[in-house]
Formats: structure tokens, C-alpha cells, sequence
């Protein structure tokens, strides 16, 4: 993967797995517990959250031919579906849907597997976003499937240290903040998105119309 591709990747599994927005909700989870017991959940639910993306990023494009997905066909849906996570961030329902989780399972003895581990951190966007990042070369090596799992574990550990200083940013950011940097990050996914159905319909052979509508729009010979 080049640079440009390494950056795009970073920025797509940050856009969704979204760090800062789930550092309150980890507040919310672990109220009344020592110092220890958040770290440990921390680490916990963080490492099973790597475990689960890793393995559909090595098998997921596996599993799609053995079911008979075209990866473009995936990377369509992919898009569609990263572009509903940036509507709800855009709208504030994914805020509030998280919120709810976090409700129902905050009493909860160990919160680290569920709704930490899933579906907060490696949820179905996340899921979806590694098999695309893995399946985007046209004849993926080892190589090519480790870039993104190595950038996803960056992910990860920006995770555990939103999660470390989870107090600090809420107080910094207050709820207006926290708000503002969502919808910011939803603007830039939903752009993402669309690009990764552009990148699925031009694999089908659609972009040459496409092309050929922008050019007559812009009155370009």
C-alpha cells in the first residue's frame, strides 16, 4: 500500500470506529470502578475488539467468494452502509443508539466484551471497512492484508488512549464539543463513502459514463 492508501485507511477506520466519541460512553460503562478495573477493561475490550476486526480482515474476503460476493458488489454495500454511520453521525442517532447501549448495560458485571468490544468499537462498520481495505488491491499479497490490520491496531491504541484520558477529554470537550467533532467526522466519512461506491460502480464498468456526464456538465470537450 502506498502512502496516500495508508492515510485513506487511517482515516476511514478512525472515521468509524470513532475514538472520541466512544470515550464517554466508556466513562458512562465504568462509573464507580478503581483505576485498575478500568484499565483492565479497557485492555479487554480493546483487544477482543482487534481480535474480531483482524479476523475478518484476513477471512472476510475469503468468505465473500465462498458465498459468491463480488468484492466491487461488497464494496458497494460497504460504502452504503459506512454512509449510514455518517448520517447518524451527522443526525446524532448513532450518539444516541450508543447511548442506549451503554444504558442497558451499565450495571453490567464486565461491559469490556459487550457493548464495548462489540458492537462500539468493532461494529458492523468496522467490520465492513477492513474487509474493503484488505480486498482493495486487485490481487492482494500477504503484504497488502497486513497494511490494514497494522493500521487498524493504530486505531485501536488511539482507542485504549481515548479510553486512558476518557475524564480529561470530556471535561475539555464538554458535550458541545463532543458533539461538534462527531458531526465534523460524519461530513468526512460520508465523503468516504461515496467514494468506495464510486470505486465499486468503476470495477463494474460504470465510471466511463460518469466521466463522460461530468465532462457535458462542465462543458469540457
Amino acid at each position: 500500500m502506498t502512502t496516500p492508501e495508508l492515510l485513506s485507511a487511517f482515516a476511514t477506520l478512525f472515521l468509524v470506529i470513532d475514538p472520541i466519541g466512544l470515550a464517554p460512553l466508556y466513562v458512562a460503562l465504568t462509573v464507580g470502578r478503581t483505576a485498575a478495573e478500568r484499565r483492565e477493561i479497557a485492555l479487554r475490550s480493546c483487544g477482543i475488539a482487534a481480535f474480531v476486526l483482524v479476523l475478518f480482515g484476513f477471512l472476510g474476503a475469503d468468505l465473500l467468494q465462498f458465498v459468491g460476493i463480488s468484492m466491487p458488489a461488497f464494496r458497494i454495500a460497504g460504502g452504503a452502509l459506512l454512509f449510514l454511520t455518517a448520517l447518524d453521525m451527522l443526525f446524532e442517532r448513532r450518539s444516541k443508539r450508543r447511548e442506549g447501549q451503554a444504558e442497558g448495560e451499565r450495571n453490567a458485571d464486565d461491559p469490556s466484551v459487550f457493548p464495548l468490544a462489540t458492537p462500539l468499537i468493532a461494529g458492523p462498520g468496522a467490520i465492513a471497512a477492513m474487509i474493503l481495505l484488505s480486498g482493495a488491491a486487485e490481487d492482494p499479497s500477504l503484504v497488502d492484508r497486513l497494511m490494514p490490520q497494522l493500521v487498524m491496531l493504530a486505531v485501536i491504541a488511539l482507542v485504549f488512549a481515548m479510553f486512558m484520558a476518557a475524564g480529561l477529554i470530556e471535561r475539555l470537550l464538554g458535550a458541545t464539543g463532543i458533539e461538534v467533532v462527531t458531526r465534523l467526522l460524519g461530513m468526512l466519512l460520508a465523503a468516504l463513502a461515496v467514494q468506495f461506491i464510486l470505486d465499486g460502480l468503476a470495477d463494474f464498468g460504470f465510471a466511463a459514463p460518469f466521466a463522460g456526464a461530468v465532462e457535458v456538465a462542465y462543458g469540457r470537450p
